[in-house]
């Protein structure tokens, strides 16, 4: 081929490729609109863990849309307070929240079977549920009468049980107790002579500094040092038997979700669930090393007696039976989580139970 014909194939070959770029630049904005959201959080900045998660959620959904889809994301009380995060985004206020769905259990328990409820299922085990189980949409089946939409956005783990201004011996050391706890917990804890109080975070430390409550529980080592609980309130139980494998939520208002393009929705799902692993991964990265520092601060660890896990076991579904018997959405959940709690726990026994009892002996024989 001489010069010329080079020269004039080249050009040909330019004006297709640019052609076929011209052509395709107005596809891509077609499949990737412009949309900004605001989401609004149920936390303090100051937990970077479980209020980054809704930073991590923005930043995938960003970065796979070359920052078409923006989710501007908003502490709690800059634009509602943490415990109406979910109200806001039903109500159109703001598009998306990050929340814990046990937090609006007073409005119907049903809220709280979508994160966490006493003696249920740990945090693999509440995965397992909504994955492949059908929890996730069973749980939006729910949500969709509240105008809205959600997918499990983070898992913290087991909890811990909480810090008490004196020790917990027996039930009767219960009794008249002033407790922060969210959610369901509660009303079991009320039977057992608790009284509990409904606190966001950021008030929790203040109000055990002051006396105005006995007690709180809040997550786990790593967001409890950030709180300071253990300056006013030095005895630290365990285990937190009514958040076993609690989840976050991402959730949408339903009217924002449903307008949005198809290939937005599904990733939001995917985004959601990779928050979801990213999460509990990072605080079971950062616990391990936060218990240490909170012991050599001086808490005071110690694990709840068995007599007040049964206790708490037996009015726990002493409630589940009255709620089954008066609330519709909640049986038909409730019924679901509980037939996968037998199998899961069946088979947890086997391999999982065994092979972590070992290592931890060899861990406390100073082999690992």
């Amino acid at each position: 081929m001489d010069r010329r014909s080079f020269i004039k194939h080249a050009s040909i070959g330019g004006l297709g490729a640019a052609a076929a770029s011209a052509l395709a630049a107005p596809a891509i904005a077609q499949t990737n609109p412009k949309v900004t959201w605001r989401l609004t959080s149920s936390f303090p900045k100051s937990l970077d863990t479980i209020y980054g998660g809704a930073e991590v959620l923005s930043k995938y959904v960003s970065e796979a849309t070359d920052g078409n889809f923006q989710i501007q994301v908003f502490a709690a009380g800059e634009i509602v307070p943490g415990l109406q995060a979910a109200d806001a985004a039903a109500a159109g206020t703001v598009e998306a929240c990050h929340t814990v769905a046990y937090y609006y259990w007073g409005k119907d328990p049903t809220w709280a079977l979508g994160a966490a409820v006493p003696f249920a299922l740990n945090a693999r085990g509440m995965n397992a549920w909504h994955y492949h189980g059908g929890g996730i949409d069973l749980f939006n089946e729910f949500l969709g009468t509240q105008g809205l939409v959600g997918y499990p956005g983070g898992n913290t783990g087991v909890q811990m049980g909480g810090w008490f201004r004196k020790e917990i011996k027996t039930v009767a050391d219960m009794k008249g107790l002033k407790m922060r706890v969210g959610g369901f917990a509660g009303k079991v804890m009320e039977r057992l002579g608790v009284v509990p109080q409904q606190l966001a975070g950021g008030d929790i430390y203040p109000a055990l500094e002051k006396g105005t409550i006995d007690a709180a529980e809040w997550v786990g080592p790593y967001d409890d040092e950030k709180l300071g609980f253990y300056k006013v309130a030095p005895y630290y139980y365990y285990p937190g038997w009514w958040e076993g494998g609690p989840t976050v939520h991402a959730m949408f208002n339903k009217a924002a979700f449903d307008g949005l393009p198809k290939a937005y929705q599904s990733l939001l799902r995917t985004a959601c669930q990779a928050t979801d692993a990213n999460m509990l991964q990072k605080y079971d990265y950062l616990n391990p090393s936060a218990i240490k520092r909170l012991v050599a601060a001086g808490a005071k660890l110690s694990p709840f007696s068995p007599e007040i896990l049964s206790a708490c076991f037996d009015e726990s579904n002493k409630v589940y039976a009255e709620m089954e018997a008066s609330n519709a959405p909640f049986k038909k959940i409730w019924e679901s989580i509980k037939a996968f709690r037998a199998e899961y726990f069946l088979n947890a026994q086997i391999a999982e139970y065994n092979y972590d009892t070992f290592m931890m002996i060899q861990q406390r024989n100073g082999k690992i």
